[in-house]
């Protein structure tokens, strides 16, 4: 679906973005694109969404190298959530919608009421402009103008952005539905939870270069300690002992009346780029 060869980007002279990317992301993936704030993400995604030109390297998107001025209908095929909502803030949701559909065939375009239904938006909402709504309220208006298109390939800026926890956890279960459909994602986030949750690989990026890239999945398990946090009760006292996993395997090596509880001590996806970038998220 997208292939990234050598891609570098300078802003003008001595302000150079990127640093020669190197990535590739396939059919049906849910890819995470993953740095802090000025780390060259939304860079890359508005490379691969054709809204900045002049980039150095190779990026082909649906088998077409983009350096060809990207036409109509590719701009058909692709969703885009920008981390800052682009609504027209004096109309309404159901408006905005209306308008943003018109760019697009009628034989591929989804139910207004029903998308914005989907994402829980309030109803009492629905026809009040832009202005008057939360944050919150216009994440799921933008996510809804990302969606109505049924698009080929979602790009997603900061999706969580502004939703308390269980609009946060409703977008991750819209996200991978939309995934189930056969959707390609591509979500630039510095929340490392969205990404653990939701993606089939990462990629870490600092300062232009990506530093990182697999399954977050192996990328913890690369970098853990491999050891064991154990809570028990012994003789009315609660301890607490930490034990490499392996020494496990013959029981545990000390006495104990109960176990409250036992963790293992992997690292956080944060922890794990901290380790490759030297640098937060935040």
């Amino acid at each position: 679906m997208i292939e990234v060869k050598d891609l570098t980007f300078s802003y003008g002279k001595d302000k150079q973005a990127l640093h020669g990317l190197n990535f590739s992301v396939g059919d049906g993936e849910i890819f995470g694109f993953l740095g802090p704030n000025g780390s060259g993400k939304s860079t890359t995604q508005k490379i691969l969404t054709g809204i900045l030109k002049e980039h150095g390297g190779m990026v082909s998107l649906f088998g077409k190298e983009l350096r060809e001025v990207p036409d109509q209908e590719f701009f058909q095929k692709i969703g885009v959530l920008f981390e800052f909502p682009y609504l027209y803030a004096n109309l309404s949701a159901l408006d905005n919608l209306r308008y943003f559909s018109s760019f697009y065939p009628k034989e591929q375009l989804r139910n207004a009421l029903e998308v914005l239904d989907e994402l829980e938006f309030k109803k009492d909402f629905l026809r009040k402009p832009v202005s008057s709504y939360s944050k919150g309220m216009r994440q799921r208006v933008s996510m809804a103008r990302a969606l109505i298109s049924s698009p080929k390939l979602l790009f997603l800026d900061e999706p969580t952005s502004g939703l308390d926890p269980a609009g946060a956890v409703l977008f991750r279960r819209i996200i991978e539905k939309e995934r189930q459909k056969g959707t390609t994602v591509f979500v630039t986030t510095h929340n490392m939870l969205d990404a653990d949750l939701l993606c089939d690989r990462v990629a870490f990026i600092s300062d232009g270069n990506i530093v990182a890239l697999d399954t977050p999945e192996n990328l913890k398990e690369q970098n853990s300690s491999r050891s064991i946090a154990v809570h028990y009760l012994y003789q009315g006292r609660r301890e607490e002992q930490t034990l490499d996993a392996q020494s496990l395997k013959s029981g545990f090596p000390f006495p104990f009346d109960e176990l409250i509880s036992i963790h293992s001590q992997e690292p956080t996806l944060e922890d794990i780029f901290i380790q490759y970038a030297g640098r937060r998220l935040s």
